[in-house]
């Protein structure tokens, strides 16, 4: 632990903080939520009111006069419907820039993580559990990468050469090559902002499910959103000639491998509204 603390401490530019997310997430499991301290955190933050305001006014949720206040939002679209709005723009200021230390370009890495959130809500909501935990968990499961990407960018030749001689999956090369991998800085990040901790250990464990306890279940659900990214080619660098499949993660949710094309044709559904809302490429 110390040694990611001490990693973390190191690094010139951290990624703000999605303060709010952590506080909206134990809100939403509380029976009868006031929607005044809903209201109260989202509108903390300017630009989130705005873009708040600016989707719910959107041709897919506008219905009868304009929402002017977020008030109005939670009250016409409902609690759930603006906390994944808040959630997607948080981590589209998170994770649009370029990451060239793994060979993605701006847009790149937000792309691949809101396509995993998507499709590890589904698999969520097909399995009757957390929606809400999966997209988020899904969504930063790939936070770690904004930390490592400096320090790797000027040894990406080696990280490439050393991935393909060896055969090895990224983790096991970024842990050759840094002393550290991504899935736990992530995860340690995700701790120090607060977040609960199934989201933390989903994070942390996301590429060995069958690691991370009690939020088992949670990885595996991250684990096949973000194959389910790659398959639909929202995946990019060199990452994509390092993936490694694991039956684990279906054994874990009882999923048959059949399920997955089904829960791709959904995802690639959700992602054309997405890209009207958000403004990412589909």
């Amino acid at each position: 632990m110390q040694e990611l603390d001490d990693y973390i401490n190191k690094v010139q530019t951290l990624p703000p903080a999605p303060r709010i997310l952590p506080q909206l997430l134990a809100l939403l499991h509380q029976d009868n939520v006031n929607a005044d301290r809903i209201v109260e955190l989202i509108t903390l933050d300017p630009g989130l009111t705005a873009s708040v305001l600016r989707l719910s006014n959107s041709a897919y949720f506008a219905c009868g006069a304009p929402v002017e206040t977020v008030l109005e939002s939670v009250q016409r679209l409902g609690f759930n419907q603006v906390y994944k709005l808040v959630v997607a723009v948080s981590g589209a200021h998170l994770l649009n820039g370029p990451q060239k230390g793994y060979g993605l370009n701006a847009g790149e890495l937000w792309e691949h993580s809101i396509t995993a959130a998507v499709a590890a809500q589904f698999i969520a909501q097909d399995r009757q559990e957390d929606e809400n935990l999966a997209f988020t968990a899904a969504l930063l499961h790939d936070l770690g990468k904004i930390v490592l990407a400096e320090a790797l960018e000027h040894i990406y030749t080696r990280l490439i050469e050393e991935n393909r001689s060896q055969q090895s999956a990224l983790i096991e090369t970024e842990k050759r090559l840094l002393g550290v991998q991504h899935a736990e800085i992530g995860g340690r990040l995700l701790a120090r902002w607060k977040f609960p901790q199934k989201i933390v250990d989903a994070v942390w464990h996301h590429h060995q499910p069958e690691q991370a306890g009690s939020a088992r279940r949670l990885a595996a659900q991250v684990y096949l959103g973000n194959m389910i990214a790659y398959f639909l080619g929202y995946g990019y660098g060199y990452e994509a000639f390092a993936l490694r499949g694991r039956a684990d993660a279906l054994h874990l949710l009882e999923l048959k491998p059949e399920a997955l094309p089904q829960f791709m044709i959904r995802t690639l559904d959700k992602l054309h509204l997405l890209e009207t809302l958000v403004g990412m490429k589909a």
